[in-house]
């Protein structure tokens, strides 16, 4: 895939991510939901024992999703540094 259409790609999956329903959606529903998924993360990863490989596919997501959760709070969510998500973040925007 040429880094343009990956570039493009990437631009409109943050578009899209911009204005989901469920960050309109503020109750106790999606609150436990999050709990739950977040919680079922923290045990699947003390299950595995070597590193997990990224696709191209699930950077390009985990790198959109960063841009919708201030930074300062990057380290509770995400299952890579900082420092990668801005690395995968200038790879896509780069033409």
């Amino acid at each position: 895939m040429s880094s343009v259409i990956v570039s493009m790609l990437y631009k409109v999956a943050r578009k899209l991510l911009s204005v989901p329903g469920v960050l309109l959606r503020r109750d106790t529903a999606k609150d436990a939901e999050l709990l739950v998924l977040r919680y079922e993360n923290a045990v699947l990863r003390r299950q595995i024992a070597v590193a997990v490989r990224y696709e191209p596919a699930d950077r390009l997501w985990l790198a959109a999703l960063s841009g919708l959760i201030p930074r300062r709070r990057w380290r509770e969510f995400f299952p890579v540094t900082p420092g990668t998500l801005l690395a995968w973040h200038r790879r896509f925007i780069a033409t």
